[in-house]
């Protein structure tokens, strides 16, 4: 599937899942712009990397995702390197674990404002190029979390499943316009931060990693594997595409069987 011609921008796409969407659709020809934190010589390998072995072209901008401004210039600086935006992948995200009681307020903010207020920015910045263009594909990463809750996540869970009622509203008011929006609803995927979670979770436990994953981790997930990073990227450019035209406004699940229950 061809992606050539098109011009992406992905959110928290220095690392982790957002990096493997970002790679998955530079693979398929589209240039990127990069988006998150991090040392900047790591970052501009990450860049010119995907340059140099996709051959597209590929640009970062290090704006400040909580901040609406900030994240409305992420794809005003894509259409200033591209031309143009065609696909936005808000993906950017991060967690807390507390009991709603003790949960801390400052946090609670900045996981709004990252998991769910900046889908809203980048959304309302990208839609009147595509609209104009008449084509037009938006990925939000939602979660499992996004369809279910667990306890002591209570920021996040909310952010979630904002992002996947947002998701529906942009798909009903762009059905006619070449336009879809669609969520990806993943379980728990290794990344860094779920590898460093193992670790934490079997010293504190007095437990083996393998009974983290099991028992802990992955209790969730029937499986009991994680969610594959090139699944998500594999999915994200078949949403892309022209062939996904007709799906709009669903939640996909990539959850190892999580939500079926």
């Amino acid at each position: 599937m061809s992606l050539k011609g098109k011009s992406a921008v992905v959110t928290g796409s220095t690392s982790g899942i957002g990096l493997g969407i970002a790679r998955a659709l530079a693979g398929a020809g589209a240039d990127i712009m990069l988006n998150g934190f991090g040392d900047a010589g790591e970052i501009e390998q990450i860049r010119a990397g995907l340059e140099t072995e996709f051959v597209v072209k590929a640009a970062f901008s290090g704006v400040d995702l909580t901040k609406g401004d900030q994240a409305k210039k992420l794809v005003t600086d894509a259409e200033a390197a591209f031309g143009k935006v065609d696909i936005l992948v808000n993906n950017a995200g991060i967690q807390t674990v507390a009991p709603v009681d003790e949960f801390p307020e400052d946090r609670w903010e900045l996981i709004v404002a990252l998991n769910l207020s900046s889908n809203f920015y980048t959304t309302k910045a990208a839609l009147p190029g595509m609209k104009q263009r008449g084509w037009g594909r938006i990925i939000n990463i939602a979660s499992a979390h996004g369809l279910v809750a667990s306890p002591y996540k209570a920021a996040y869970v909310a952010a979630k499943h904002g992002v996947v009622g947002f998701t529906k509203v942009v798909a009903l008011e762009t059905a006619e316009q070449g336009i879809t929006c669609n969520a990806i609803c993943p379980g728990f995927v290794k990344t860094p931060l779920v590898e460093g979670q193992i670790g934490e979770q079997a010293k504190a436990n007095n437990m083996t990693e393998e009974q983290v994953v099991r028992e802990v981790i992955l209790a969730s997930q029937p499986t009991k594997k994680f969610v594959e990073v090139d699944d998500l990227g594999a999915l994200s450019v078949f949403l892309a595409g022209d062939h996904a035209g007709s799906i709009t406004g669903a939640a996909l699940q990539v959850d190892g069987g999580w939500v079926a229950r």
